[in-house]
């Protein structure tokens, strides 16, 4: 089989590769051919979406130049350029090897260690209803993700700090897609510190405060890409003299003298071998955003997936808020937390400045927030897992500083029942009740400002389930004012005698000041309010102001303590013992602030 009259042949249908066939198709190219060796292109929808012209179990043998043929009167170049594949050949005047594969100086991070359920570059047999991790950065770890995705895998795609500028306008697009559908968790500043097995399973171990522990059921690490050798797709001296063959390559990459470019450039280099089409120049950042003024609704209807649909102030600066997604599971373990975002185009409250806003201006800011809870349904009953069709947030202002110009509350603030929002998939946070399996256990659930949110849940989860020892919610704030949920812990000391709310304003004339520590360092817990601290069967949850929490550091091999006294330097003095990574103990805390 001869085709002839391609004006571009694209080895390989990954996200590269599809966005050089869409861009230049759009650009006025008429016939474009892509070759795939797999079953599969990297985004299957965008093949009919964009009517793409796709030859699949087809691999490269050959690009060689056929000095013979004809050269256009009307400057167009000549197709010259002859591709032979495993099913045919193809005439055509450009081609464009899109193909990558794990670079041979690629090694796997010292502190991941592979096995059964440590991968590189491929997936579980059967991913359906798995929990898995992709750690990577690049095209290939949208990829990868895509198809977890794809195969009904519970995705957390650990980005590291992605730049989405980096990615092929494809991996771009498809990235937002999933995160709109709720199909993919994106970590875009998180990768782990480690991934070990743990009770056979892989545990990664973050070092960022915002990310917990998480363990899966398969981690997928994304390897580095290169292009292939001149040698590998057959490319002849003469192919290379015409100056229409490339690859797509990464910064700095060469491969054997033939040009390579990467994200738009390589969609610019090629369009220079063909008159019919205008080369400009991608839009600056600065213009991007002008462009994208008139065009709000349409930014939001691309990164939105949820609508607010309870919108209420405690105060100016805090508020209380329900999220409704359009689809996907919402089902979650008191305790847990899930993701917030909107977009950097949308109006802040305040007077501040986003740094880099040029170059932000079209994306998310997101941050993650623990799930409240509204404790009573319309009847009056405690809420319970099946009447529940949103999520609720309890969320404080976060004022600029010169140090901090915070992204997403200055644009919250501006926010009422009705508008759209962004949210992200469940993460299983590791922050639950799963510890306390003694219904009559002591526990403890102390906090500092919005860290009660947490907290709400899981009171409402043991009294559901009928715990009888002795619960405790205490929460220091700076006035009554910042206190979102006290009628209704009020209402639920009124109804369970076991359970007792106590708020702690730091600045009321009338009310002694009193900070979460000196429950136990002024013994007030035990002599004022009855309860008995007994490590054997007590548990203490801790979530807030870090300095209230004191975490220990490891220095020099050794725990210490920071110099301000902490609840959990307290607790260890009396025996209790930190629940930190492999070490199960009685004291639990939330790990992101």
């Amino acid at each position: 089989m001869i085709s002839t009259g391609y004006d571009l042949v694209i080895f390989g249908g990954n996200a590269a590769g599809l966005s050089l066939a869409i861009s230049s198709q759009r650009s006025g190219l008429k016939r474009i051919r892509i070759i795939e060796p797999g079953s599969s292109v990297a985004f299957p929808e965008l093949v009919g979406e964009e009517r793409l012209d796709v030859g699949f179990g087809e691999t490269l043998k050959s690009v060689e130049r056929d000095q013979s043929a004809d050269v256009p009167s009307d400057g167009t170049p000549p197709f010259d350029l002859v591709v032979t594949t495993s099913k045919g050949v193809y005439r055509t005047s450009a081609v464009v090897i899109a193909e990558r594969s794990k670079s041979s100086d690629w090694q796997l991070p010292a502190n991941i260690s592979l096995g059964e359920r440590i991968l590189v570059d491929s997936l579980p047999e059967n991913p359906i209803d798995q929990d898995i991790l992709v750690i990577g950065h690049t095209d290939h770890a949208v990829e990868l993700a895509t198809r977890l995705a794809a195969e009904g895998a519970g995705v957390v795609l650990a980005a590291g700090r992605m730049d989405t500028t980096k990615l092929s306008p494809a991996g771009d697009h498809w990235l937002r897609r999933l995160e709109r559908e709720r199909r993919v968790t994106l970590l875009y500043r998180s990768v782990p510190d480690q991934v070990v097995e743990v009770d056979g399973f892989p545990m990664a171990y973050f070092s960022d405060r915002r990310t917990p522990d998480l363990q899966f059921d398969y981690v997928v690490v994304a390897s580095e890409r290169t292009a292939p050798s001149v040698q590998e797709v057959g490319l002849t001296e003469d192919a290379v003299a015409t100056g229409r063959v490339w690859f797509i390559g990464s910064e700095g990459e060469e491969v054997s003298g033939v040009p390579t470019a990467t994200g738009w450039q390589i969609g610019y280099e090629v369009a220079k071998a063909f008159p019919q089409i205008e080369i400009t120049e991608p839009p600056s950042p600065a213009q991007r955003r002008r462009r994208f003024q008139g065009a709000i609704e349409e930014l939001r209807e691309e990164h939105y997936n949820a609508t607010i649909t309870y919108f209420e102030p405690t105060h100016s600066d805090l508020w209380v808020l329900r999220v409704k997604p359009d689809f996907g599971d919402i089902t979650h373990l008191p305790g847990q937390y899930a993701s917030l975002g909107l977009g950097y185009w949308e109006p802040r409250i305040d007077d501040a400045e986003d740094p880099k806003i040029d170059e932000q201006w079209e994306k998310l800011v997101r941050r993650s927030y623990s799930i409240s809870s509204k404790m009573f349904d319309e009847y009056g009953y405690l809420v319970g897992e099946d009447s529940v069709d949103e999520l609720e947030f309890y969320i404080v202002l976060v004022p600029p500083t010169p140090d901090n110009v915070p992204g997403l509350t200055p644009r919250l603030a501006l926010k009422k029942p009705g508008d759209r929002i962004y949210l992200g998939p469940k993460v299983a946070g590791r922050y639950t009740l799963a510890p306390v399996t003694d219904p009559k256990a002591t526990v403890l659930f102390l906090s500092t400002g919005t860290g009660e949110a947490p907290h709400n849940a899981m009171v409402v989860e043991l009294l559901r389930k009928g715990h009888t020892g002795p619960i405790l919610s205490a929460v220091s704030v700076r006035q009554w004012a910042d206190l979102g949920y006290t009628e209704k812990h009020r209402d639920l000391e009124s109804r369970y005698a076991n359970y007792r709310y106590h708020p702690m304003p730091t600045r009321e004339p009338d009310v002694p000041k009193r900070y979460i520590q000196t429950l136990f360092s002024d013994g007030v817990l035990e002599d004022e309010m009855g309860f008995t601290l007994d490590p054997e069967n007590t548990h203490v949850f801790l979530c807030g102001n870090p300095s209230m929490i004191g975490l220990p550091e490891e220095v020099d091999g050794e725990e210490k303590f920071p110099e301000t006294i902490g609840v959990v330097e307290l607790l260890t003095k009396r025996g209790f013992t930190l629940d930190h990574r492999k070490q199960r103990g009685n004291i639990h805390f939330e790990e992101y602030w």
